[in-house]
């Protein structure tokens, strides 16, 4: 079972569902075959996460979720940390409603999305692109938040 520290500012406690974002990652991880496991998810602002985008990838603007893969081992537990995913609520709000479906859809696919980058995925190539959609539909179908990736 992996371990998944969730941290919900305060704004969002009321409108956020761990419970669902953990069997997000929780699926994500699974589907992929990854060892156990150790995790961070942030959800927060979007001032938040354009501080960080514009720290760490040199983009001065709002995003929806970043991805900051780790990949160390506690000596302790020999359980590998993934690394951190910082989730912009708002972002995914205002996401959801453009595409007409529940906010909880836009955070588990967020969620899934962010668990396949500190999984090595990445969509900067069309094959690339290919798996790590092909990959999300499949762990969100299971899910029962049947989006589409863009």
């Amino acid at each position: 079972m992996p371990t998944i520290h969730l941290t919900i500012e305060p704004p969002y406690r009321g409108s956020v569902n761990a419970a669902s974002l953990r069997r997000a990652a929780e699926a994500a991880l699974q589907q992929q075959a990854a060892p156990a496991a150790e995790l961070s998810l942030l959800i927060t602002g979007n001032e938040t996460v354009r501080r960080l985008n514009a720290r760490y990838r040199g983009v001065d603007a709002p995003t929806d979720v970043l991805s900051f893969a780790d990949g160390s081992t506690d000596p302790e537990t020999g359980r590998r940390y993934l690394g951190d995913i910082v989730i912009a609520y708002p972002r995914a709000a205002a996401q959801a409603a453009h595409g007409g479906h529940p906010v909880a859809w836009e955070l588990c696919l967020l969620v899934v999305h962010g668990v396949l980058h500190l999984l090595g995925h990445d969509h900067a190539e069309p094959d690339e692109k290919a798996r790590m959609w092909a990959a999300q539909h499949s762990i969100l179908e299971s899910l029962g938040c049947p989006l589409s990736p863009p």
